[in-house]
């Protein structure tokens, strides 16, 4: 009698166990629709459409928004260029002390302090100088610079296919990239001298000019699905694409990223710290990265992307800056165990 007491007892247990649990496993997935829908309200301040890619580092939890489109990933490409580049030091194909020639043809326009301030050629750089120049401040020269070191775009899609990242792909350097985003046919592997680059967007008449703009986010180069760069930054995280080193290197760098003090930061605690990259360009707004939680609460990746944007970056941002508060306040409430 007292054995089939004890028996009914540890069956009542369980039982009870199991709803219990149950009941968390519900309560979790109803707080990650709200969450996502929480998502979807702030995708109307950003007057396009957002894409977001979320993973827990420590309990692996996801929630992926409009993971079925890829977006203009914009100067995010930069951060697989970073990782294929500091694959090859790794590999003994360069190293970061290696000293780079600038010259006419490698100032190149858009975002940096290469273009402004060299406006001839003349000087040299190393690997790390560029590296970092790429990561911090977006410099478009040194990203073109690092990308024909890391082996050109061919190398660095051949690194995301080997570790089974689909759907993002890098195609062009960012002389390419901003000459057809403003309707210039120029190839990814051409060369130009910042002169020729004014000569070449001269010739493009308003109106090609005009829908060019309008439909950049319909060219299928140089995108990314928000799930495929989140995947990317976890295997960075985990120590699967480069070894401790230059793992340790490339966060350090993320984490003193100078841009987007508006977007992913822009409405965390002072004292949060993020590893992230940027990007912008025309109706595109970006920003992805890993922020480090208080509290042991862990570490969560967040890549946020906005196209087809009506409104101004100052709005873009804004949605950038209230989604990455929404996914930091769920992981504060769903601490790693």
């Amino acid at each position: 009698m007292m054995m089939e007491m004890h028996n009914t007892n540890k069956m009542i247990s369980f039982l009870v166990f199991l709803i219990s649990f149950t009941c968390i496993l519900n309560a979790q997935k109803g707080d990650l629709e709200l969450l996502q829908n929480e998502i979807k309200r702030l995708e109307q301040i950003s007057g396009g459409t957002v894409g977001v890619g979320i993973i827990h580092l420590e309990n692996h939890t996801q929630l992926m928004f409009n993971n079925d489109q890829t977006f203009p990933m914009a100067s995010c490409f930069k951060v697989p260029v970073a990782i294929r580049l500091l694959q090859r030091v790794e590999e003994g194909s360069l190293t970061l002390d290696s000293m780079i020639n600038v010259t006419a043809r490698d100032i190149h326009p858009g975002s940096g302090t290469i273009s402004r301030l060299l406006d001839d050629p003349g000087v040299s750089l190393s690997v790390l100088n560029l590296l970092e120049l790429m990561m911090l401040i977006s410099d478009n020269s040194a990203a073109d610079l690092c990308l024909e070191l890391s082996g050109v775009p061919v190398s660095v899609n051949e690194m995301l296919h080997s570790n089974h990242i689909e759907g993002l792909s890098v195609d062009r350097p960012t002389l390419a990239l901003i000459a057809n985003w403003l309707g210039a046919p120029v190839a990814a592997e051409q060369k130009m001298t910042m002169d020729e680059f004014r000569e070449v967007v001269k010739a493009v008449n308003e109106v090609q000019q005009k829908e060019s703009m309008e439909n950049f986010s319909n060219d299928p180069r140089d995108q990314s699905s928000p799930g495929a760069m989140a995947l990317l930054l976890q295997l960075l995280w985990n120590g699967q694409l480069l070894n401790k080193e230059y793992t340790d290197l490339l966060l350090d760098i993320m984490y003193r990223c100078e841009t987007g003090e508006l977007r992913i930061k822009g409405i965390l605690p002072p004292d949060i710290r993020v590893a992230h990259k940027t990007g912008t360009i025309g109706k595109t707004a970006n920003d992805v990265g890993i922020i480090d939680l208080p509290d042991d609460a862990g570490h969560v990746i967040v890549t946020i992307f906005v196209k087809d944007s009506a409104m101004d970056v100052a709005d873009r941002e804004k949605s950038i800056a209230h989604i990455a508060r929404a996914v930091y306040n769920y992981f504060l409430f769903h601490k790693t165990e």
